[in-house]
This record gives structure tokens, C-alpha cells and sequence, in this order.
């Protein structure tokens, strides 16, 4: 039995939920990652998966033995993406996750790019706004506006996120035009659902900071559905720069609050704190970090 690539599809059927799921990435049949767990298994003498027709589950030997081998997977790879980097160019699977707006404005339009300059890498790039485990989803890294809270993770930063607050021309027509944060309170402000204090908008203004609660009809939790909102005049909203600058030159919407900064948000691409960050990694991330800079919305 090849123990490691029996291992290594263990620890996928777990990420991906689904034997199927797994073997679809792993261009194989259903048939044969069954096969190798069982075999797993059989010379381990546990059962690690409990399997219905409707769901799979760890056991309780089977989830220490899913964290071990994801150590020891990664303890492997590093090894193998050490030896790598000094012979060849980066290469393998690099799975990426992103907030779902920031992927579909910047990521999508430089991946191309990418892939032409590192041809060897292929890229899995999942779109999601929730927070995602990176260790447990097998993701190398993963962009996120916000700041690292978990030690294992390490944070490279991107650039600051600048938020303006935007309204629409038909919305400040109907509505008086705030001109000072604590004026929000007489209007209606969308919020984006997953920030830690979602009905707080933070400013500056001089050397003061100001917070501000805010209330609101809806509330969401994707950046694209606030946004289509907003144009339609259902509101005020805080939103990314780099998100609304083409309808604020268009004229589609209008900034609000001008004289007052709205607290930016660090983005960071994020991965696992190993000792030998793998070279598709460390590529991609630098390829960011340029494309970022060459960009004025990102300053």
C-alpha cells in the first residue's frame, strides 16, 4: 500500500467532504479513494470515517489522526518545495481563498497573467466572504480584510483598504445630506454583516477618532448586493474605494462626509506558519503585492 498517497487522500476526502468531491480532483474514481482509505484502515486496525448515505464524519481515532497527517503532509511538502525552489520554477496546485468582491474585481482580471508567468502553477481560487479555516480547508493562503487574530497563521500586508461612505444622487435628493457622522443616525446605512461590530462606522478627522452606531433596513453579507443597493437608492452604505470609484466618476453615486476619513481596513494575504513557506506561495503573494502597488486605488 502506498501509505502517503493513501494518507494524502484521507486528509482530502475530510476537506472536501465528499469521497467524489476528491476523487473528481484527483482525476480518479470514487471507487478508487474508497479503496485507498479502507486500506488505511485496514492497517491502521481503526475506523476513521463514518459513512452514511447522506453524510461523512470523522471518529474520534480518525480526528487526531486527520491532524497528524496534515503535519506531517505539510512537513513533507515543505521538505519537497525547498528542494524545489532551488532546482526549478514554482509549480503545483495553489489554493487560493478571497473575499468574494476583491476576487471577482482585482483577482480575476491579473490571474491570467499570473498563469502565463508561472506556468507550472495551477490555481483553485475559492470565492467566499465567510471565514475560512485554512489547515482544515487545505488553502496555501488566503486574502483577508481584517486583522490576524489566530498565532498559527502568518500575515504578509497587501495594502490598507480605504472605505468612503456613498449614497446615491436620487437617495440625497430625498434625504438631507449628512454633514457629520452623528447625522447617520437619521439615515438609512446598509451594513456588511461580517465585520466584528457591524452597526459601528469608524472615523477620523484631525487627532480625533469617532464611532459611530448605525441602523439600517438590510444588512448583507456580500459587498456586490450592498453596492447594487446603494445604486438603486435604498441608502447609505461604507464601502471600499477601489469597489465604488467608477460610479462615483460616472456620477452614479456621490460621497458623503467628505471632510471625515473613514477608518481603513488592513488586507493581508494570510498562510499557515510553517517553517518553509512553499514558493508557489511566496510568488503569488509577491505578484499581488506588485499588482497592488501599480494600482492607485490600492494606495
Amino acid at each position: 500500500m502506498d501509505q502517503l498517497g493513501a494518507m494524502r487522500a484521507f486528509v482530502r476526502v475530510v476537506q472536501m467532504g465528499s469521497f467524489s468531491a476528491a476523487a473528481r480532483e484527483q482525476d480518479t474514481t470514487q471507487a478508487t479513494i474508497s479503496k485507498k482509505v479502507a486500506a488505511l484502515e485496514k492497517k491502521l486496525g481503526a475506523k476513521l470515517l463514518s459513512r452514511t448515505s447522506r453524510e461523512l464524519s470523522l471518529t474520534e481515532v480518525g480526528a487526531d489522526y486527520y491532524e497528524n497527517c496534515v503535519i506531517i503532509l505539510s512537513e513533507l511538502d515543505e521538505a519537497e518545495a525547498q528542494v524545489r525552489s532551488q532546482i526549478a520554477l514554482p509549480s503545483g496546485l495553489l489554493r487560493v481563498a478571497a473575499p468574494v468582491v476583491f476576487g471577482r474585481q482585482f483577482m480575476a482580471p491579473i490571474l491570467v497573467e499570473f498563469l502565463n508567468a508561472y506556468p507550472e502553477i495551477k490555481v483553485d481560487l475559492m470565492l467566499n466572504d465567510k471565514h475560512i479555516d485554512l489547515i482544515a480547508d487545505g488553502v496555501d493562503v488566503a486574502i483577508r480584510a481584517k486583522q490576524l487574530e489566530d498565532s498559527t497563521l502568518v500575515a504578509r500586508h497587501l495594502f490598507n483598504n480605504p472605505l468612503v461612505v456613498v449614497a446615491s444622487p436620487e437617495y440625497l435628493q430625498k434625504n438631507t445630506k449628512p454633514q457629520n457622522p452623528d447625522e447617520l443616525k437619521n439615515h438609512n446605512c446598509i451594513v456588511y454583516s461580517m465585520l466584528k461590530s457591524i452597526n459601528i462606522w469608524h472615523f477620523e478627522k484631525g487627532n480625533n477618532n469617532i464611532s459611530v452606531p448605525v441602523t439600517g433596513s438590510f444588512r448583507c453579507d456580500n459587498g456586490d448586493v450592498i453596492l447594487q443597493l446603494v445604486l438603486d437608492g435604498a441608502g447609505i452604505a461604507q464601502l471600499p474605494v477601489w469597489m465604488v470609484d467608477e460610479h462615483i466618476r460616472s456620477g452614479k453615486l456621490a460621497m458623503v462626509l467628505e471632510g471625515y476619513i473613514s477608518k481603513p481596513l488592513p488586507f493581508n494575504a494570510i498562510y499557515p506558519q510553517n517553517r518553509y513557506v512553499p514558493l508557489k506561495v511566496r510568488c503569488f503573494i509577491e505578484y499581488l503585492k506588485q499588482k497592488l502597488a501599480d494600482n492607485p486605488l490600492y494606495q
